[in-house]
């Protein structure tokens, strides 16, 4: 079974939220080393946004000013709206669901809910407050997406930030990842090397915060 990587749910929803009232914007706009992925490497058909809180928009474009010549930031999602949260994890509890008939539906449940951020849970889901990221690093000039994870596949084998058996060249793709996102304020959660955030209630965990500063945002 999948290893949950993730702060407990339990204490996911004991962070009290406060939301400042930040909006969103699009990081691109504060640096010309971030840029957006044509399609998301799962979900290819699913509509995505670069657009992020205003402070975690600042924190990438510092990180992507940071990066050594020849290597920028790329997103792959920011914000997320509930609907299309909602979709995502239907899926993923669908892939489940045929691979493992045999599972009772509270066990579905609870591995999809270690995959992906369950939409109604009273805890709002990462990407849904805007304050969370995904996204990896290229090469400026080829455009072309670092070694991150050979040899393995990019998938939740190769998902946490700590996985074993990583190639030379993917340690230090991802070290350089690491070293630059941490310095800026953005975290990382444990079980994705590629999702980051701030503001957001696993954010405040793990950060010791009183309160998260940011909710989930309407629909629009």
């Amino acid at each position: 079974m999948p290893r949950s990587f993730g702060e407990p749910l339990t204490k996911l929803r004991a962070v009290p939220i406060e939301d400042n009232g930040e909006p969103l914007v699009d990081p691109r706009t504060l640096s010309k080393r971030i840029h957006f992925a044509e399609k998301h490497p799962k979900f290819t058909e699913m509509k995505r946004t670069p657009k992020v809180r205003q402070r975690v928009a600042e924190m990438l474009a510092e990180a992507a000013e940071a990066l050594p010549a020849g290597t920028d930031l790329i997103i792959i999602e920011g914000f997320r709206p509930l609907a299309q949260q909602r979709f995502m994890y239907e899926e993923i509890k669908g892939e489940f669901a045929k691979k493992h008939p045999e599972w009772k539906k509270v066990t579905l449940h609870r591995i999809a809910n270690t995959m992906s951020a369950p939409p109604d849970d009273p805890c709002p889901p990462p990407h849904t407050t805007g304050g969370a990221v995904d996204f990896s690093l290229i090469n400026t000039k080829t455009h072309e997406w670092l070694d991150m994870t050979s040899p393995f596949e990019m998938d939740e084998t190769s998902a946490p930030g700590d996985t074993k058996g990583l190639s030379e060249e993917a340690q230090k793709n991802r070290r350089l990842l690491f070293d630059t996102l941490s310095k800026t304020g953005l975290t990382n959660y444990l079980g994705e090397w590629w999702h980051w955030s701030y503001g957001d209630s696993g954010w405040a965990l793990r950060v010791g915060a009183k309160c998260a500063v940011y909710d989930k945002l309407p629909e629009e």
